[in-house]
């Protein structure tokens, strides 16, 4: 018998499974595929997960029990968000990871795609009307950049305490024996079937054979299920070589794609040194280039550090239109000068500093609203789908980690007989100089498409400290909002001092400099659009884009921990 029980948005079945995963740590972890729980809020003082699917969290966390420490549980929540959240969740795609060990060690970790060897400058402009195509750079084969995620996950197995086979038996378990679909997630799928459809060689299991998906219904991945054992069995060569490699390659040889076994076999993930700058007292740490989120994070917060937000107050017309016009200027800046540092000068060091901020905002007028076409990049010499977790072990140690497949299921592209879907990175390019991409970021020379180049990213994992403790782990998916929701979280709690939950869950607005307009979420305060309206700004309504997980400590030792309520999100602990 099925029983259905209503927890926040969704209905799940119940069923119990044991998995023989910790076997080399004498327990067994409860896993249970059929059966999952969501909670939005928190308390507690010993470990948290907080990510984009409940059963998720649950693995990490019982990670977490089993003696595992925050990279433990970052790795295995994130290999089951690539079975049960197919839409950001994956093996195909890559990421970034900030973490904060409990030794005082800062790790950037930076498992970003890569464009294929094959890549040029010009392979999504059509040569007889001399424009992008953007189908090409985001549907299908050739939208596919070399994945990262797996190698990520071996890069930050050297920090980590358990066996790998122990934080990836419950994804095989979950890929192998199903699990039970919610609403949302049957009518996601169902919303994509055309789709999956139209960019796909082999029927891919995202689309059911008969009918359509509806919530209750299991979803069984067999062929990722292989694919994951085999990982787990041969390490990264059983992705980036052997037969995983060989059918992304057979993959690409249908489908007209690009990525080869070289491609494959050569992909590294990098180190990079994170960025770390104070405000108000916080010490705030975020990932660098090839992500755009950390430095546009230090420019925004350093523009502000100066002005009395918490005087101008939350949501007002005031703090909005202030905060509205620093987000402009990073993006102007983002724009023109942010890129892939192995590739690109990326001037780091002029865009943070102090006099080049100051002259930034020279023009600011607190009465009106700036153009975009007149707000220009600064000069500077010097020598949507994504999913997002934080965790927190009970020693200290903090996770901060976003990882991506780009749009909704990447790029539709199922890896025939492998299971998995692959990106559509290659669309975080600038195909064309000034073409936006399909969140409406803008680029040029220094996001330019070349050979083993990563694409310019929005992901902004960051940590926060006071006093040199762990004070906030958070992140969110979103594209380019992505950067515009972090800063407004960590806003709201160090400015507005509000709590997680409040500060993960308040409305959210975004400006990106182009298009020249303020996005705002549906629950945004009429009264203050109106005011914002008459400054001469052009506010956009918009759907929920923000899924932030935040942690925040309190008194060093407790914490509480918040999912966002725009989805699916849960959090575990104990």
């Amino acid at each position: 018998m099925v029983v259905f029980k209503k927890i926040a948005f969704l209905s799940f079945s119940v069923l119990f499974i044991n998995s023989s995963s910790a076997q080399g740590i004498g327990k067994k972890l409860k896993i249970n595929p059929f059966r999952y729980e969501i909670e939005k809020n928190l308390a507690g003082n010993n470990g948290a997960v907080v990510c984009a699917h409940p059963l998720a969290a649950q693995v990490g966390v019982d990670i977490l029990r089993q003696g595992g420490n925050a990279i433990d549980a970052a790795i295995a929540t994130q290999l089951v968000l690539a079975v049960v959240y197919p839409g950001a969740g994956n093996i195909g795609g890559g990421g970034f990871m900030v973490a904060r060990m409990s030794d005082g060690k800062t790790i950037a970790l930076d498992f970003r795609e890569t464009a294929p060897a094959a890549a040029t400058e010009d392979m999504y402009i059509n040569k007889k009307t001399g424009k992008a195509n953007a189908n090409l750079s985001q549907n299908g084969h050739l939208a596919a950049g070399v994945p990262g995620t797996v190698a990520g996950i071996f890069a930050s197995m050297k920090y980590a305490k358990l066996p790998f086979k122990t934080l990836i038996q419950p994804a095989i378990d979950i890929a192998e024996k199903g699990f039970v679909l919610s609403e949302r997630e049957a009518n996601n799928l169902d919303s994509t079937k055309k789709a999956f459809d139209r960019n796909n060689t082999t029927l891919p299991v995202f689309i059911k054979k008969k009918g359509w998906w509806k919530a209750g219904d299991t979803l069984i991945q067999k062929d990722l299920a292989n694919t994951l054992k085999r990982i787990r069995d041969q390490g990264a060569k059983g992705f980036y070589e052997g037969e995983t490699a060989k059918l992304i390659v057979n993959e690409m040889e249908r489908g007209a794609g690009i990525i080869t076994l070289n491609d494959l076999k050569n992909y590294k993930a990098k180190e990079r040194v994170a960025i770390a700058f104070d405000y108000k007292g916080y010490q705030i740490i975020t990932m660098p280039p090839p992500s755009s989120g950390g430095i546009l994070i230090d420019q925004m917060l350093k523009m502000l550090e100066q002005r009395p937000l918490a005087a101008y107050g939350f949501l007002t017309a005031k703090s909005v239109q202030l905060i509205t016009e620093v987000e402009r200027r990073a993006y102007a800046d983002r724009a023109e000068h942010l890129g892939d540092p192995d590739f690109y000068k990326v001037p780091i060091k002029g865009m943070v500093n102090p006099t080049y901020l100051t002259d930034r905002m020279a023009d600011y007028d607190s009465t009106k609203a700036s153009k975009s076409s007149d707000v220009k990049a600064g000069m500077i010499k010097e020598s949507e789908q994504t999913t997002h977790m934080s965790i927190i072990d009970k020693d200290g140690n903090c996770v901060s980690l976003t990882t991506t497949l780009n749009g909704s299921y990447g790029s539709k592209t199922v890896v025939g007989g492998a299971g998995f879907l692959l990106n559509n990175e290659m669309d975080d390019f600038s195909a064309q100089a000034g073409v936006p991409n399909m969140y409406g970021a803008i680029g040029g020379v220094a996001n330019a498409i070349a050979p083993g180049k990563r694409m310019l990213s929005s992901m902004s994992p960051t940590i926060v400290l006071k006093d040199g403790k762990p004070f906030m782990v958070v992140g969110t998916p979103g594209g380019t909002t992505i950067i515009t929701s972090v800063l407004q979280s960590i806003i709201d709690v160090v400015d507005y001092g509000m709590n997680a939950k409040d500060a993960v869950n308040k409305p959210k607005f975004h400006h990106q400099w182009q298009p020249d307009e303020i996005y705002v979420e549906n629950d945004f305060p009429q009264d203050v659009r109106q005011q914002l309206q008459a400054m001469g700004y052009k506010i956009v309504e918009r759907g929920a884009w923000s899924r932030t997980e935040m942690i925040k400590v309190i008194g060093g030792k407790k914490f509480e921990a918040a999912a966002d309520t725009r989805g699916d999100d849960s959090v575990a602990g104990y």
